[in-house]
């Protein structure tokens, strides 16, 4: 009887150890909360405040102006008390535009020309004008203590900032509030004139609270290619990059592999706003190695890639690829399937054989088990072309991304990041192979599509409206250096921000005048296309 007792004892035990080794597995390969952004390390210390609604991702997404610039070199100076009681009428010519609360700030700094504020001539200050990363760069190093014409010529301030530390938004023309965070979060490391840290210094001079903790995170950036649009780096602006092959098997890369591609860990890190902190997580890999993931990839470095910059391992053997915020879709590569596409979490796209040509017929019942994909980004890896990514919208009003023209889904019963329990189900539902995939059965006998093109040049969507056939095909290709997007007024359309060289393709089935605009840049930058 004892050993009855005690053999049914070591089973109940046996029982629950097994059911809750998955749960200790899991959470010693994945560990998530590693990744703090440098709005709420600003907003936590005091250094950007935000509107009246706060340090909001509507806020951080504004552009940033001339006087809000002057407002934080008051703040870090220790001087914007001052400034906001000036009593002095003596002010630039155009302070009528700011708010009253404001005035008092302008007509400080024309009083204290020392300050580095000298208007933009003709008595004016421009208070509403976007400023330029090299302007803000001046706005931190005369905080620092270095003085342009003196310290460095102002042609020079990006390379000057450089040697300080301050490089993260170098070369961006006109900055937005998130952009202004990470290169105040950047700044705090950098060296005073005196020798102190900004940090330090702040912190001395009562700026920022000496309770506060400085962010030690390790830094993730964000690098620009003309090419490659913009995509992550360490903080030495080295490259970071993902594995298709990951998409089956974390740990797909092993040995020799390792060697030329090792991987990139930190347990903190220090991201960008425009970043989402959740995105980032730590796996633990069998040999207990720690790797940082981000949307559930693992990372890694490039031994090719010599210095900052470089991205020599974009495309190479066809599975390695820049890290990216903004994919429309990437790649898996898995011995039985070969290449195929998946959205930005790794999560395997498929195709329905009964589509046709910009039309789903994935309703009730089957879109419940094969919900429709629609893509956050634009950008694609190196031989998938952005521009075979477009959006249709459905009979019920929702939208869909497509390629080629077809309509993407996910399988309800894939999951987790890799699996690919659709493909080949009743013998309908695919992965996609970029290389291969032409079209499916019911759309090879379909009528061809016309196609259009609105090429986005120098902040304009070119001249007169467009005038199309229902049903075409309406590709967007931004070749700015800034982002743009295509936004219909009747909310029809909404294209993602494109980086130079990313495109957006839309189909437009109902006749009508459809006016559109850039998100960014609504004030000016408007289109128009003609559905017949």
């Amino acid at each position: 009887m004892k050993r009855t007792r005690l053999g049914l004892f070591l089973l109940a035990f046996t029982l629950c150890l097994s059911l809750l080794l998955p749960v200790l597995s899991a959470s010693a390969e994945e560990e998530t909360n590693i990744a703090t952004t440098d709005a709420e390390a600003a907003a936590k210390l005091g250094l950007l405040l935000g509107d009246g609604n706060g340090v909001t991702s509507d806020y951080l997404s504004k552009m940033s102006t001339r006087l809000q610039a002057a407002i934080i070199s008051l703040r870090l100076q220790g001087k914007l008390q001052d400034a906001l009681a000036y009593t002095g009428t003596d002010s630039f010519s155009d302070s009528s535009l700011v708010g009253s609360a404001n005035k008092p700030v302008l007509a400080y700094l024309k009083a204290h020309a020392e300050l580095g504020w000298n208007g933009t001539g003709s008595g004016k200050f421009d208070p509403l004008e976007m400023i330029s990363a090299q302007q803000f760069y001046k706005v931190l190093l005369e905080v620092l203590g270095y003085k342009s014409g003196a310290d460095y010529k102002y042609a020079d301030t990006l390379a000057f900032a450089a040697g300080k530390g301050l490089k993260q938004i170098a070369g961006v023309s006109m900055l937005t509030n998130d952009d202004i965070a990470t290169a105040l979060i950047e700044s705090l490391n950098s060296k005073s004139a005196g020798g102190a840290t900004l940090f330090a210094k702040l912190q001395s001079g009562g700026v920022i609270a000496a309770s506060a903790v400085q962010p030690d995170g390790t830094r993730i950036g964000l690098g620009k290619n003309a090419k490659l649009g913009t995509y992550l780096t360490d903080s030495a602006g080295r490259t970071l990059y993902y594995f298709t092959k990951d998409a089956a098997n974390l740990e797909s890369c092993q040995g020799q592999c390792l060697t030329a591609w090792p991987v990139f860990y930190a347990d903190k890190l220090q991201i960008p706003s425009s970043l989402n902190p959740d995105d980032f997580g730590v796996y633990k890999r069998a040999d207990g190695t720690e790797q940082t993931t981000y949307k559930g990839w693992p990372l890694y470095y490039f031994v090719k890639d010599m210095a900052a910059g470089d991205v020599n391992g974009e495309g190479v053997s066809g599975v390695w690829f820049v890290a990216k915020s903004d994919y429309a879709a990437m790649l898996g590569t898995s011995a039985a399937l070969g290449n195929y596409l998946t959205d930005e979490n790794g999560r395997t796209l498929y195709y329905f054989d009964k589509d046709t040509m910009n039309k789903s017929v994935c309703e009730g019942t089957c879109l419940a088990n094969w919900p429709a994909y629609l893509a956050d980004g634009g950008s694609t890896p190196t031989g998938v072309a952005s521009s075979d990514f477009g959006t249709i919208t459905r009979a019920d009003g929702s939208k869909q991304t497509t390629y080629k023209g077809y309509p993407l889904y996910y399988f309800i019963k894939d999951a987790a990041h890799g699996d690919a329990n659709g493909q080949a189900v009743n013998n309908v539902w695919f992965v996609v192979d970029p290389a291969k995939f032409t079209g499916t059965t019911a759309g090879a006998a379909a009528p061809a599509v016309k196609t259009y093109h609105i090429d986005i040049k120098d902040y304009s969507f070119g001249t007169g409206p467009l005038t199309v056939e229902a049903g075409s095909q309406i590709i967007f290709t931004n070749y700015d250096d800034m982002k743009h997007n295509a936004v219909a007024v009747d909310g029809s359309f909404k294209g993602p921000l494109l980086a130079k060289g990313e495109s957006f393709t839309i189909t437009l089935t109902k006749p009508g005048t459809y006016d559109y605009y850039c998100e960014p840049h609504k004030k000016f930058m408007t289109g128009q296309i003609i559905v017949k």
